[in-house]
């Protein structure tokens, strides 16, 4: 390895360092004895994590935002690829209109899109529901497997779907047996940046959210108004454990599937 190499590889890991280290400092403070976000931790107890799944509020809102995001993830991974799938059969006008239309949720600010869907929700009753906050999270989803699904067609080769039309297929069984196992890589990558997308959300979800239905990163934004102890910083840890074992599970089916074939 040249030295030009090593020092790539130096700079990377220090910046990926400096950049995850605020995050894992959340880790040891959900340990702390006190009362407080003190760092460095004094002393060890497990009390926060057990008030967490002792309280209902802040375990039913991890209920709820795994719920969400999973549903979320089924939704929009099945709109994104169709859509994807769908943009990929046309040219010109037509397509760019219809992929920055798809993409335009990731431009607009997450403030202006909750206050709009606040107004639109508040019409048709459901601010609070659990329909409300699949539509929400789906719409904020769809760009993501959209994007990741167009960039697998990309490299697609169409003749594949058409030698299973010549040897009897109709369209829906080419597409299902043929098409989507070739798209697969991307549909998994759709579905993980959904799922992620749907779990971490927390402006728009104020918006639409009730004290009924609240998800976890709202109920730990509306702890933090209140009174501020160790229990956010477990909540944190746990969303961090649920997301990074989301992303292990992605990579590792990815390198299984690749082995297989």
């Amino acid at each position: 390895m040249n030295k030009s190499r090593v020092a790539l590889w130096t700079a990377s890991i220090f910046i990926g360092l400096w950049l995850v280290a605020p995050t894992l400092i959340v880790i040891p403070m959900s340990f702390n004895e006190q009362r407080s976000l003190a760092f460095p931790p004094k002393g060890f107890s497990l009390r926060w994590f057990e008030n967490f799944f002792n309280d209902p509020q802040w375990f039913g809102g991890l209920l709820n935002s795994i719920q969400i995001a999973l549903l979320t993830a089924v939704l929009a991974t099945v709109l994104g690829t169709l859509a994807a799938y769908g943009l990929s059969k046309v040219r010109g006008f037509k397509e760019t209109f219809g992929r920055n239309l798809l993409v335009l949720p990731m431009i607009v600010p997450a403030v202006i899109f909750g206050v709009g869907l606040y107004g639109l929700f508040l019409r048709t009753g459901l601010v609070g529901t659990l329909p409300g906050f699949l539509l929400a999270h789906t719409v904020l989803a769809v760009p993501y497997v959209v994007v990741t699904v167009g960039s697998t067609l990309a490299a697609y080769d169409v003749a594949l779907e058409r030698a299973a039309w010549v040897c009897g297929a109709n369209k829906l069984r080419a597409f299902v047996g043929v098409t989507v196992p070739m798209l697969m890589p991307g549909i998994l990558s759709g579905a993980f940046f959904a799922f992620i997308t749907s779990f971490d959300e927390v402006v728009v979800s104020m918006f639409i959210s009730s004290p009924y239905l609240q998800t976890l990163p709202v109920k730990m934004f509306a702890g933090m108004q209140r009174e501020v102890d160790p229990t956010i910083a477990a909540a944190a840890t746990l969303i961090m454990i649920t997301t990074t074992g989301a992303a292990i599970g992605g990579i590792l089916s990815q390198h299984l599937k690749r082995k297989r074939t």
